[in-house]
């Protein structure tokens, strides 16, 4: 029987050239066949950037005020738009959302495009309620078409509150 030495066994390089040629091509296949969804993530949020001076000679925009309240534990305590509560049941961001929908006035073109919806939550509340909160203000989808209807495009956030201040 013959032994095989470690000088008789030919070393296997692998290439590299179809490799790279492979992983470009499905690259460019995947790039081409992304399809981008308009209504996912598309949100036009004005954040707060300090103290912000209000121009004299702008005229005044029409917004709608939501505002979160939480529990000490971080859950949603009540969702109050304007001055009037809604509750904090399961469906109270879909009573926000027929809300909205029934200020916003609808003309030919769509829905108002000045109108502005200001959140306002409590430091402590947890993130989910807030994304919610914006859901429900921007829009819905219809139950019959399944097409996105949009409500309101302007959508700012108070300015925040130390969390141990009430602030109003």
């Amino acid at each position: 029987m013959k032994l095989r030495h470690k000088s008789d066994v030919e070393k296997i390089e692998t290439q590299m050239a179809p490799m790279i040629d492979v992983v470009f091509q499905l690259l460019i296949f995947f790039m081409l066949t992304l399809k981008i969804l308009a209504p996912e993530g598309d949100f036009n949020i004005n954040m707060p950037i300090g103290q912000a001076q209000a121009d004299p000679n702008s005229e005044p925009q029409d917004f709608i005020k939501v505002r979160l309240l939480a529990n000490p534990d971080g859950s949603l305590q009540q969702v109050q738009l304007g001055r009037a509560p809604l509750g904090n049941d399961a469906r109270v961001f879909d009573r926000l959302n027929g809300e909205i929908a029934g200020m916003v006035r609808r003309d030919a073109s769509g829905f108002n495009d000045d109108i502005e919806v200001e959140i306002d939550f409590d430091y402590g509340l947890h993130y989910r309620n807030v994304i919610r909160a914006i859901s429900a203000c921007t829009g819905r989808i219809d139950p019959n078409t399944k097409e996105p209807i949009t409500l309101v495009d302007k959508i700012k956030f108070a300015k925040p509150r130390p969390p141990d201040g009430d602030g109003g």
